[in-house]
């Protein structure tokens, strides 16, 4: 079956209207906006098969629904946030592969600056869109013209988010009976500690059939590693606190069997990690507190424990120490300044 497609030269206007607001949280409509948007029977069921993608936004739906069936919930995630970016870009008006240029890669650039993204975001989002292009190409669906050339693709260092001991003693002991939404949020954060710095998409789909009562063992979504851990008291004391879903999932993140998993997740890491910045301010932590400084804060007292990089590494389910050593660099450095203000108060 064939896809008819219409193109016409993009004439952004900057308004945001409801379906591009839609578009750019990734749910795809099949209705026509600006009397410009492409519309085919097939656009809201996509397939493996790409022979008929000449497309860019097509070819992106065709990948999503690949990750989703590969269970690849984050990547999926990202990619749709990079389609509706690249939509709402676009105004909605789809684009054929043969002008995917570099002069539009760099426009888009500009484009996510504008929006007030972060260079590390838009290095992030740059990174995604290029990979899929040249998985185009590797269908033979576009010619490699190196249109990202022009464009930051990197990954700077990022500020510290690493907590210290002390902190998460605060934060643990901190009597939220009263706001049972910051409790929760604080409970999955030492959670995630208490597990090694697991990451939240791995604790949201971690399965009851997973956990023997003394260990769990799970797949990383990110990197596919298997990590089996030990079920630990402070893990089980948590766990108590909270009713037992119907869901196959453990922990009371995904509980509601009848409504989308990936929604769920999704809105449930919005929720805490909004909370969590609450929860800094009541311990008095002056960063932004978030799930992911729970991953950086085990990495990091672990490595002040002299822990070797190798163990750090494979608790974390890292695919390579480089990756972990990118955790430490920030130790690292502070250790360093503290060093140069020791030697420079001998002046």
């Amino acid at each position: 079956m064939s896809v008819k497609l219409k193109f016409k030269t993009l004439a952004r206007s900057g308004k945001k209207d409801s379906q591009v607001s839609q578009m750019k949280n990734g749910r795809m409509t099949s209705r026509t906006m600006n009397k410009r948007r492409l519309c085919n029977d097939k656009w809201n069921n996509p397939t493996d098969d790409v022979a008929d993608c000449s497309s860019v936004f097509h070819y992106l739906q065709v990948r999503i629904a690949k990750l989703m069936r590969l269970n690849r919930v984050r990547s999926c995630m990202i990619l749709k946030t990079v389609l509706g970016k690249f939509i709402a870009y676009r105004d909605g008006v789809d684009i054929p592969f043969t002008l995917f240029t570099s002069d539009l890669i760099e426009d888009f650039e500009t484009f996510l600056k504008k929006q007030g993204l972060r260079r590390n975001t838009i290095g992030l989002y740059l990174r995604v869109l290029r990979t899929q292009y040249n998985l185009a190409v590797e269908d033979g669906l576009a010619m490699e013209c190196k249109p990202f050339r022009h464009v930051y693709t990197g990954k700077d260092k990022t500020v510290k988010r690493a907590l210290m001991m002390k902190d998460l003693k605060v934060i643990k002991e901190l009597d939220l009976s009263s706001k049972p939404h910051l409790d929760f949020a604080r409970d999955m954060f030492m959670f995630s500690f208490y597990a090694r710095g697991m990451s939240f998409i791995d604790m949201a789909f971690l399965l009851k059939k997973e956990f023997d009562g003394n260990r769990f063992t799970y797949c990383r979504h990110k990197t596919g590693q298997t990590l089996n851990v030990e079920w630990l008291p402070q893990m089980d004391v948590l766990l108590k606190k909270y009713r037992e879903n119907t869901t196959p999932y453990l922990l009371p993140i995904i509980t509601e069997p009848t409504k989308s998993e990936t929604r769920q997740y999704s809105s449930q890491q919005i929720k805490i990690n909004r909370n969590l910045k609450m929860v800094g301010k009541l311990a008095g932590i002056r960063m932004n507190l978030t799930m992911y400084c729970s991953r950086h804060s085990w990495a990091t007292i672990a490595h002040g424990m002299n822990i070797p990089l190798a163990i750090i590494s494979e608790a974390l389910g890292h695919d390579s120490e480089k990756t972990t050593q990118i955790y430490l660099d920030s130790i690292q450095s502070s250790l360093v300044d503290k060093s140069n203000k020791l030697i420079l108060q001998k002046l």
